[in-house]
């Protein structure tokens, strides 16, 4: 038995299905060839947003809160798992299959806070780098958030060496940050009792709440659920049943070894901060920068700050890299926007950058701490608007037929999304009652600027969560960036009766008459185009008399000639100057029906040295272009 699927579209085109799992001969092979998009997942969950909220809860409340990251963790193990089983079955991620369920103005507020998450966590990227600077080598912070601009291109760089080359990256950095916290912990040598009390759920008070939603915020990262379903599809696994069966097996492995070690990471780090901080009276250790100061006097050795510096840059490096690709792949899914890799890449940085520096400018370099935790809150918030859609999808028994999830896993899905839907409609109600609290003159204010978007979130929210459910939902094709699959195609041969060549004089000339001769039959109309390229032709223009336009206009009289002997009409164009302006110009003031060019042969450095004439044109012109081989 087979399952068809219909390729619609492809996350992470540059490395899609890019790992062929049946080249893999061998049980333990198969099994090693699907390892990989879940440590690129895990660095979500050790980023520097997690120290700050690990680094709170525990010199605040000790080991209390563990147990709220044991429950983090199953949760994300579980959603993860949904998360993958979609990429596996559907083939599409979790924002392509938004796009084809919901209405565009739904999707429109998906996408926005998609995109404030992602902000939220490069934030937490940004900041934990600067940090990290800042501790090792005693830079300003201010000037190691503009470093950490300087990082924008490590994303493009790896993923042309492939996604296995990427994943070894990231695997190396996350076992920097273990050896570095299981050196701490080795240095803070906890009490494992007084550890095990802390699996005991409990909240001592509000600001545990607040630290225990940042937690799962951390923990759950709306974008992991995005970007984990289009990572398991740079695997080549084949339609047939017991593949995509195997696929969804290995994946869920893959997804509980490295959640784990991303647990244990996150479990150390709250340990640590417990055993030298909560019990030295130490309660208010909220900054990163104040756990290194106190890690040498507290742990007794020099390398603890030493390792927490140099855990904390990979942990900022790693996981900058998978909110670049989350960003592709929301952008891509939701708005069917395609943009050049490294201005995604600029963007999203810039959208960290910019509100770290002004808040480091006003604030002061000891507000990061509460930046970090808010960043995780905020993560937390947007939970809701992912999880629902994404348990919605994977119960669909019409898109994933016999993979859909079973009933315990959907009420254990649903009751993962209830906590956290309902823990974070607890924290903004009790925030709101604080703020009016705290500023009892601007009530109204406070009530107008804040309750219109909550209650606005909550509709939304509440649509996303019951549309579904009464609406027998008429699921469309998706279009892809590089795609429009609305109607048939209609394929008729045309006619042309004025064809445009680019000429230049090269033996790529050939490539090009000739196909503009398949193109054409005895009514057709050819104009050869040459620009003259000369330092004087493009100050003079067609005023220039030099030897070597002379020489070009004889050229071009050659071909005229020759051209005609077969028997089709042709003019000349001499253009002076800039081709990629020449070229549409001619093409429009002659009215050409077609466009005809020939390649150089260069490409990359080449093409930024000695021109790329080519892609400049094509979007200068609103005809058809035929790029032939030299």
């Amino acid at each position: 038995m087979s399952l068809k699927i219909k390729h619609s579209s492809e996350s992470l085109s540059e490395v899609h299905a890019s790992v062929d799992i049946a080249q893999k001969k061998g049980l333990w092979k198969k099994f090693f060839a699907f390892l990989g998009p879940a440590y690129l997942i895990s660095v979500g969950y050790m980023d520097p947003g997690n120290w700050a909220t690990d680094l709170a809860g525990g010199s605040k409340y000790g080991y209390q809160l563990i147990w709220v990251l044991l429950m983090s963790n199953l949760i994300a193990l579980l959603l993860q798992s949904l998360s993958s089983r979609l990429g596996i079955v559907r083939r599409k991620d979790l924002a392509q299959a938004s796009r084809e369920t919901y209405p565009k103005f739904v999707n429109i507020y998906l996408y926005i806070l998609a995109e404030i998450a992602i902000a939220a966590c490069d934030l937490a990227e940004v900041l934990g780098m600067a940090i990290g600077l800042q501790l090792l080598f005693d830079i300003p912070l201010f000037t190691g958030v503009i470093i950490s601009v300087l990082d924008t291109f490590i994303l493009l760089f790896l993923i042309n060496f492939g996604i296995r080359k990427m994943e070894a990256f990231i695997v190396t950095l996350i076992s920097m940050i273990g050896i570095s916290f299981f050196a701490e912990m080795f240095f803070a040598k906890p009490q494992i009792s007084e550890v095990m009390t802390g699996f005991i759920p409990s909240l001592p008070d509000n600001d545990a709440l607040y630290i225990a939603i940042g937690i799962i915020g951390a923990t759950v990262m709306p974008h992991n659920l995005y970007l984990h379903s289009a990572l398991v599809q740079t695997r080549k696994i084949g339609n047939q049943a017991a593949d995509i069966k195997r696929a969804i097996k290995y994946n869920f492995i893959d997804s509980a070894i490295a959640l784990n070690l991303a647990f244990f990471v996150n479990a150390a780090i709250l340990i640590v901060a417990a055993a030298a901080f909560y019990k030295n009276g130490l309660f208010e250790i909220a900054e990163i920068q104040d756990a290194h100061q106190l890690l040498e006097p507290m742990l007794g050795t020099k390398w603890a700050p030493i390792l927490f510096a140099v855990a904390l840059i990979a942990a900022g490096q790693s996981s900058t890299i998978t909110g670049t690709l989350a960003g592709q792949i929301v952008m891509e899914g939701y708005l069917n926007l395609r943009i050049q890799p490294w201005v995604r890449r600029i963007i999203t940085r810039l959208l960290a950058v910019v509100p770290s520096l002004i808040a480091i400018y006003y604030l002061g370099e000891n507000a990061t701490g509460e930046l970090l935790i808010l960043s995780q809150v905020i993560l937390s918030m947007q939970l809701g608007f992912a999880i629902i859609p994404l348990i919605h999808f994977v119960s669909d028994k019409q898109k994933m037929g016999n993979f859909v999830i079973g009933t315990k896993t959907k009420i254990l899905a649903w009751l993962s999304a209830s906590i956290i839907v309902i823990l974070n409609i607890k924290l903004i109600v009790d925030e709101i009652i604080s703020l009016i609290g705290t500023y009892p003159h601007h009530t109204l204010s406070i009530i107008l600027a804040i309750v219109p978007i909550f209650l606005f979130s909550l509709g939304v929210l509440f649509y996303v969560t019951f549309f579904p459910m009464i609406s027998r939902i008429k699921h469309k094709q998706v279009e892809t960036p590089h795609q429009n699959t609305k109607g048939v195609l209609s394929i008729t041969r045309k006619n042309y009766k004025h064809i445009a060549v680019t000429v230049d004089f090269s033996s790529s000339d050939n490539a090009a008459l000739s196909q503009a001769v398949m193109q054409s039959d005895h009514d057709t109309k050819l104009t050869l185009i040459h620009i003259v390229e000369t330092a004087g032709a493009i100050i003079m223009g067609d005023e220039i008399k030099d030897h070597e336009s002379a020489t070009d206009i004889q050229q071009l009289e050659k071909y005229k000639e020759h051209i005609s002997g077969m028997g089709f009409q042709v003019d000349i164009a001499l253009g002076y100057g800039n081709p990629r302006r020449q070229i549409p110009q001619i093409v429009a003031e002659r009215k050409a029906e077609l466009l005809i060019m020939a390649t150089h042969g260069h490409k990359g450095l080449k093409d930024y040295i000695l021109g790329a004439t080519i892609d400049k044109v094509r979007h200068n012109i609103n005809i058809p272009i035929i790029i032939v081989g030299a």
